[in-house]
């Protein structure tokens, strides 16, 4: 790998004898071709965001070598190169319809042998993987399971169904533990967050945005939304991350501050009307945010709705006020500049399409944004990217409120070299049969 990241080219050799799961060698053709989708603004690729400000060009130097040019020396390269995932040119090239319709060619140590979507995905070993992870497990069965209480179910009992599962509620813990399971807990970016339509009079203020965020008792949502299995945001990111920095707005609850900031916005009689989305997690919490708000005299009506119905009328344009659910940036990366830049970039659903924000302020943001993104000493990009954090804060129009930890049990009379993480739940990469 290329260590000096100050320049303008990378050059990157591939594995010897790596090879597709139908058996075609990968070659440097695989890597130009996945990046020139990446790059391209008419695909729509969903990580084009994460690349488009600082990768000029991804160019093959001979089938098994590149070289990635730069727009400008980006730090975080390394990482970010990761968040886009190689596929064979042979295979998708004028096919990609294949790809959405579900089928996958990989060249790691498990080939997908199955897949049905939101109900399973089955795996075997690769043989003629050569790579630094060679596969543990003969076969594997990965269950999609969406409501808690079977995926609880699947790793409960004398003899569970599975060996490990995600997302397993703080409330499960202890019978689970009881049982002989271990369950821990990971901090990650998975939040619950606030998401203003600035294009609807009064959320276009910045004051009133951030009144609402001070009418929400974060610990209490922690504590009850949460059974404890998170932390109040005090910053874009993560706090307990390290690539967090506090926020110059750390939004602690502070009911009489809100009141004040509506005052000085000139709003009364505020009546929001707030989606959200009707995961159990998102439910719970709801119910804190409006607690709060009722309490500094804006009248709160909670419209909930499944998660595909809600974005589907976002995505058609509906208006809106006030939208709270979770999401998850680290499941592209964990560097600062794209836990960011996942909500607010110009590309951006989220910030554009959505929220609808746009102007000055949002022209500002993105300009540091890109600022603290391009600077190789290490002092002043952490300086830059703590400005980025309080003009996010003080913008208010995407903000979390509550960051929750991502629970993992498994059973470890079957299983061991496992550990928790905040993204995702299931790690394998060192876990073998006991």
């Amino acid at each position: 790998l290329p260590t000096d990241l100050t320049g303008t080219s990378l050059k990157f050799e591939l594995r010897d004898g790596a090879t597709w799961h139908d058996g075609q060698p990968v070659t440097a053709d695989d890597v130009v071709f996945t990046y020139a989708r990446v790059l391209s603004p008419t695909e729509n690729v969903l990580v084009h965001s994460f690349f488009d400000h600082w990768l000029k060009d991804v160019r093959k130097i001979d089938d098994k070598s590149v070289e990635f040019v730069l727009k400008a020396p980006f730090p975080y390269a390394l990482q970010r190169i990761q968040a886009a995932k190689i596929v064979p040119k042979h295979v998708f090239d004028g096919k990609w319809a294949d790809a959405v319709s579900g089928k996958v060619v990989g060249s790691g140590p498990y080939k997908v042998t199955e897949q049905a979507p939101l109900s399973h995905t089955s795996f075997e070993r690769f043989e003629a993987y050569n790579g630094p992870r060679p596969a543990v497990y003969r076969k594997m069965l990965w269950k999609s399971i969406v409501d808690a209480a079977p995926r609880v179910a699947a790793i409960s009992g004398a003899r569970p169904e599975a060996q490990i599962v995600e997302n397993i509620p703080p409330a499960n813990a202890d019978q689970l533990r009881k049982a002989g399971r271990t369950v821990e807990f990971a901090d990650g970016g998975n939040n619950l967050f606030l998401l203003f339509n600035t294009a609807h009079p009064p959320f276009d203020d910045k004051l009133v945005r951030q009144a609402l965020h001070y009418a929400i008792d974060g610990r209490k949502m922690v504590d009850i939304g949460l059974k404890g299995a998170g932390t109040p945001a005090t910053s874009f990111i993560n706090p307990r991350l390290p690539s967090s920095q506090p926020a110059a707005l750390t939004f602690d609850y502070d009911p009489s501050r809100a009141r004040d900031l509506l005052a000085q916005a000139g709003v009364t009689g505020l009546m929001v009307s707030l989606s959200t989305t009707n995961t159990s997690l998102v439910t719970d919490c709801v119910k804190v945010i409006k607690e709060g708000w009722d309490a500094v005299g804006v009248e709160t009506t909670l419209d909930s709705q499944d998660t595909k119905a809600l974005f589907s009328k976002l995505d058609a344009g509906n208006d809106f006020q006030v939208v709270a659910t979770t999401n998850n940036p680290m499941q592209f990366g964990n560097d600062p500049d794209l836990l960011t830049r996942y909500y607010y970039a110009a590309q951006s659903t989220l910030m554009t399409k959505y929220a609808r924000f746009t102007g000055a302020g949002a022209d500002a943001l993105l300009q540091l944004q890109d600022r603290a993104a391009a600077e190789t000493d290490a002092d002043v990009r952490k300086g830059l990217t703590k400005q980025l954090l309080d003009m996010i804060a003080d913008q208010a129009v995407i903000y979390p409120v509550v960051f929750t930890q991502l629970g993992t049990a498994w059973d470890p009379r079957t299983i061991t070299g496992v550990h928790a993480q905040g993204y995702p739940g299931i790690y394998l990469n060192q876990a073998k049969p006991v």
